[in-house]
């Protein structure tokens, strides 16, 4: 009687240890990895001749653990970024994967701004000035010209800065971007009516903008410390000396009539603040609006430098203005 009880218990426990040796699968949490697991399993099914068996979750924990890790050694290897990722980067404010380098300081790094303080405070005056004068100026201006008239005029001051372009890229060494530059000067100047119009991009030839600070970070000025100039706006040490190199190539400058240069630089800063009326909202809603002019303006001046030291596509200018020297109504030192 004893062996009789005894078996059923025997059983019992075999059966236990058995369930309890198998992996539970149902208990692996959502965060584990389990495709080192299930690559191993349909292997055995397919040694086995039951590879029809083999259920469809662990072929979706395989392809979901080949993407992480395809992306993991994208990652690891350092693979050089497109023009699609740098032309994001720029866009949406993100790190450029190839500006490392040519950028204001490594990867992720933060911004180079010693002298944030007096920055601040220049941003602040900038501010004020901007939301009384030049933000109500620009309001009217878009609400009262229509759009050709504007797009006019920004073609026009846009091809007389042609020539310090065209001289900026043969300072860097780009005979062929210089020579495009200035097809476009004289397409426009004849063909465009002194510029109003833009039969050059209709004929596809690139269209760039190009300053001597830009110059000076490709011959190996790479990282400048942020500094925030009155009226002008955001800048580096680099690009402060380079508006020293663009006014004697100013075009506008060379206007000896003061009532008209000045008329026109007027006209061009209002033109240029109409064009940055689409970022406003963000800059309103931002936590830091400063940080965020600082951060975007970098950006986008590390990888302009990139692209002059790259010099590999046929890019276009990314028609985010900045200030230039001949913008403001200044001094004629040539007189």
């Amino acid at each position: 009687m004893t062996i009789f009880r005894t078996l059923p218990l025997l059983a019992v426990l075999t059966l236990l240890a058995a369930c309890a040796g198998k992996p539970a699968r149902d208990a692996v949490p959502a965060s584990t990895v389990v495709a080192p697991q299930a690559s191993t399993q349909i292997a055995a099914n397919a040694d086995d001749g039951d590879a029809a068996g083999a259920t469809e979750a662990p072929a979706v924990a395989d392809n979901a653990a080949a993407q992480d890790s395809s992306t993991a050694a994208t990652a690891d290897t350092g693979a050089a970024p497109t023009d699609a990722e740098d032309d994001f980067a720029a866009l949406y404010g993100g790190p450029a994967p190839s500006a490392g380098e040519a950028g204001n300081g490594p990867e992720g790094a933060p911004a180079y701004d010693p002298w944030e303080k007096y920055n601040r405070g220049v941003h602040r005056f900038n501010n004020a000035v901007d939301r009384t004068v030049a933000r109500p100026l620009a309001t009217a201006y878009v609400n009262v010209v229509p759009q050709f008239a504007r797009t006019g005029v920004s073609n026009f001051f846009s091809n007389l800065r042609s020539p310090l372009t065209m001289v900026n890229q043969l300072l860097q060494g780009h005979a062929d971007d210089a020579w495009d530059t200035l097809g476009r000067f004289l397409m426009n100047s004849t063909f465009g009516i002194g510029g109003l119009f833009d039969p050059a991009s209709k004929a596809m030839v690139p269209k760039r903008s190009e300053d001597f600070g830009q110059t000076l970070g490709a011959w190996g000025w790479r990282r400048s410390r942020y500094v925030e100039l009155p009226f002008f706006g955001p800048r580096t040490v680099r690009d402060v000396f380079g508006l020293a190199g663009d006014i004697p190539l100013s075009p506008m400058r060379q206007i000896e009539m003061d009532k008209v240069r000045i008329g026109l630089q007027g006209l061009q800063l209002v033109d240029m603040r109409a064009q940055l009326m689409a970022v406003d909202s963000l800059r309103d809603s931002a936590v830091d609006e400063y940080a965020l002019t600082r951060d975007a303006w970098l950006q986008r001046r590390s990888y302009q430098i990139e692209k002059d030291l790259r010099h590999g596509g046929k890019y276009d200018d990314d028609g985010q203005p900045t200030i230039p020297v001949d913008a403001m109504p200044m001094p004629n030192w040539g007189d």
